[in-house]
């Protein structure tokens, strides 16, 4: 079959996107290599990632939230010992450095 310049465009417009994704979860999920040498084990990595992108991003649109996803991403990496409710948590907004919420004083989770 034949496709047309612009059905071609569009599928590589698609493919941008999907390419993208890839970059954005290998950089901030800090997927340097794969664990595992199956198929199954790239797969339950990929899909992992692809689970805890998701995440963040729901929280970061049902708290309304004004931060990239990577920085939602790395305050909740950080926080993720601590007893702060989420609201608590990004209402700082004080702070310079996702670094700074890593505070010796706020009880974690088996204080």
């Amino acid at each position: 079959k034949q496709l047309s310049a612009l059905d071609v465009a569009n599928l590589y417009k698609k493919r941008w996107l999907i390419e993208l994704f890839f970059k954005w979860l290998k950089q901030h999920l800090k997927i340097k290599k794969f664990w595992g040498t199956t198929e199954n084990a790239v797969r339950i990595q990929i899909s992992v990632a692809i689970i805890t992108y998701s995440l963040v991003a729901i929280v970061q649109h049902d708290m309304n939230l004004k931060r990239s996803t990577y920085e939602v991403l790395q305050i909740l990496s950080i926080s993720l010992t601590d007893k702060t409710h989420l609201h608590d948590l990004f209402d700082k907004t004080n702070f310079n450095d996702v670094k700074d919420l890593n505070d010796p004083l706020i009880p974690g989770l088996f204080d």
